[in-house]
């Protein structure tokens, strides 16, 4: 793998755990853990192993190891196994038989169990705090820490240390805060901590990036982006406090009824029952001050620089300009990447064949799969819902059609496919891949002669027949994670999969624009003060996925104005929230947020008939085998999914914990 930065490196390096001597004055956080914290595993801060916290900040040196240790907890995003984003929810499935390996399945299969968590963080993100605090109590005795660089490190784990808290609140609710280490003296009344009301909560974490973001003590950019990307910087904390506001007004945290009844053990309510509309003007200036702080960063949607020796048709470029935005390294639309979590494995798991002399490869086995509704999601060729397209005849999605000539830089000229599969905007293209798509890249890229470009032949028989044994897919790939050069070298089963990795994008500007549309509709509608901003936010992210704005694109279209009222508008922000951003594990955030799971479990996860073999029949009759809609798994929605259980274990450790709703 190639080297992202020095500094990446390095936190690899000091995220080992070895046994060491502890001072009797470490401040520990034993109940946050379940008791947990004082097993004796520590983190190897210096080369003999013997480490003291002294040691740890005797110099500049010893000090820089443990900020990366601070950074070491960043959770693993992007990773199939271990981010429940990816196949938690219902956004991509995977084969039963990869449970075992994808443990985040089982939340999306409704397994989930106070007994024993899947993917808990609790344990984890409460050390990840324990040892911020122990930087931030400790790094003022450093004797050759310049100050400015003293103050940067501050601020750098104050903003991870908000993060922290931010990650164990979207997953568990409101939690206990770590304000400070507690010392192994105190007693037994001070460990026995107890969870803080959620507006508590996101004030807390809101609080500690208003003091990360404070001053020049931060870079507007990385000062070394040789060694050093993926380090926090302002825009970075900036950005980040906008989605914690934005998450914070949210139905889910504020107004809730369906908490009501949480409650800690001496009565404090956890929840507000009235919802505070003074929430939403907070995200707006939030969201506001966080674009101004990225655009004089540069950061920006980025564009295809279609300018060299070898100029692709604006098709193509629309589209790499989509992929690139978030699968190629660093791209001006990156506000925050994730150097701790590689998108690696995840291409190989969702890679392509593409071409018959590849077929006995085995080292891509494609077992992540999107289901049939995320294929519903995106909007038409004329940016507008497939049902409210008023061009569209609905009761045709599902029939049989055959690609023109003036389709072929989307579908294989001449084959033949599904009604749904046409005339949709370039983002299905870009990040979907389906039987007879157009797969651009891959080492032919000649878009002059489209009768020489990649394409997906799913059934059985062609290129990229999908036969595990114990799945046979959904009729799509998740085209998004594949950057376009990559491709199969040699047609043996030990062929080599040669792919560009890239850190795992946490925020991107269009991320940003979207949250600041949604905060500005939800304070004020669509006719406020701020309505040109929000329209011209949306229609930014449109416009570079080569559609109208939204006003142009409904009163074309559509057969209605709903732009024009905020229940309307609010649809149409998250729609395009769950196209832009597909794949990237914002949806399982989101619909959570937004109180929609019920709703949007109703639909099954469906896919296509993969079975079918090139000689099932003539051409018409293999085509209407495959195109029968199969059912994979039936989603049921329950309160309690919405957050986390605390373990079991944890509660007896600690009585003063209150178990969430449901568990």
């Amino acid at each position: 793998m190639k080297k992202y930065s020095m500094f990446s490196k390095m936190i690899t390096r000091t995220c080992k755990r070895n046994r060491v001597n502890r001072p009797s004055k470490i401040l520990l956080l034993i109940a946050l853990a379940g008791f947990n914290a004082c097993s004796g595993d520590w983190l190897d801060v210096v080369p003999d192993g013997v480490a003291t916290i002294d040691m740890a900040f005797n110099s500049r040196a010893q000090t820089y190891k443990y900020l990366a240790t601070c950074y070491s907890y960043m959770p693993s995003t992007g990773n199939v196994g271990s981010d429940p984003t990816i196949v938690g929810g219902d956004e991509i499935w995977t084969a039963v038989g990869y449970s075992t390996n994808y443990a985040a399945h089982n939340i999306a299969k409704g397994s989930q169990s106070p007994a024993s968590p899947i993917l808990e963080s609790w344990g984890g993100m409460y050390q990840a705090l324990r040892d911020c605090n122990t930087f931030l109590e400790n790094v003022g005795k450093v004797p050759d820490l310049p100050m400015w660089e003293r103050d940067q490190w501050i601020a750098e784990v104050t903003a991870l240390k908000a993060f922290y808290h931010f990650w164990l609140v979207r997953m568990y609710g409101p939690v206990p805060l770590v304000r400070e280490n507690i010392l192994v003296s105190a007693d037994v009344s001070t460990v026995k901590v107890v969870r803080e009301p959620v507006d508590d909560c996101f004030q807390y974490i809101v609080d500690l990036l208003d003091e990360a973001a404070e001053g020049d003590a931060l870079p507007t950019v990385v000062m070394d982006p040789a060694g050093e990307l993926g380090r926090i910087t302002k825009p970075i904390a900036m950005a980040l406090k906008a989605k914690v506001l934005v998450t914070a007004a949210s139905p889910l945290y504020n107004g809730n009824n369906d908490m009501a009844t949480l409650r800690n053990r001496d009565g404090t309510l956890l929840f507000n029952a009235t919802g505070d509309p003074e929430k939403w003007q907070k995200a707006v200036v939030a969201c506001k001050e966080a674009i101004e702080a990225c655009h004089k960063a540069g950061i920006e949607l980025y564009y295809f620089p279609n300018t060299g020796l070898i100029k692709y048709s604006d098709t193509i470029a629309t589209q790499l300009s989509l992929r690139n935005a978030f699968n190629m390294r660093w791209t001006s639309d990156i506000i925050w990447a994730n150097t701790q979590s590689i998108a690696d494995n995840i291409q190989v798991t969702s890679a392509p064949r593409l071409d018959i002399q590849w077929k006995n490869n085995t080292m891509m086995l494609r077992n992540i799969a999107p289901p049939l509704k995320m294929a519903s999601l995106f909007y038409t060729g004329h940016g507008v819902p497939l049902a409210e397209d008023r061009t569209r005849n609905l009761g045709a999605l599902y029939s049989l059609r055959t690609a023109q000539p003036e389709d072929n830089l989307y579908i294989k000229e001449g084959r033949t496919t599904i009604d749904l599969h046409f005339d949709r905007e370039p983002r299905f293209y870009a990040h979907l891949g389906f039987d007879g798509g157009i797969w651009f890249g891959a080492g032919q890229t000649n878009d002059k002669n489209p009768s020489s470009l990649m394409y997906l032949g799913l059934k059985i028989g062609e290129a990229d027949e999908i036969d595990m044994g114990v799945w046979k897919g959904t009729g799509y790939l998740p085209k998004k994670y594949q950057y376009f050069e990559n491709r199969l070298t040699g047609n043996t089963a030990s062929s080599q999969y040669s792919r560009t990795s890239y850190p795992w994008p946490l925020m991107r500007i269009s991320d940003l624009y979207l949250l600041y549309a949604e905060a500005i509709n939800e304070a004020e509608g669509p006719a406020g003060d701020n309505s040109s901003e929000m329209f011209e936010y949306i229609n930014r992210v449109r416009a570079r996925a080569g559609l109208n704005g939204v006003k142009e694109s409904w009163d074309a279209y559509a057969d209605n104005t709903k732009y024009s009222n905020q229940a309307g508008m609010r649809q149409i922000i998250r729609q395009e929230r769950l196209i832009e951003l597909v794949f990237e594990g914002h949806r399982f955030w989101d619909l959570r947020r937004w109180k929609t799971l019920p709703e949007e479990y109703q639909t099954p996860i469906e896919g296509w008939n993969l079975t079918v073999s090139l000689n099932d029949g003539t051409e018409t009759e293999v085509n209407q085998l495959m195109y029968t809609r199969q059912m994979i798994f039936k989603q049921e929605f329950r309160l309690r999914d919405y957050f986390w259980p605390i373990s079991n274990a944890n509660l007896i450790n600690n009585p003063n914990l209150v178990q969430n709703i449901g568990w």
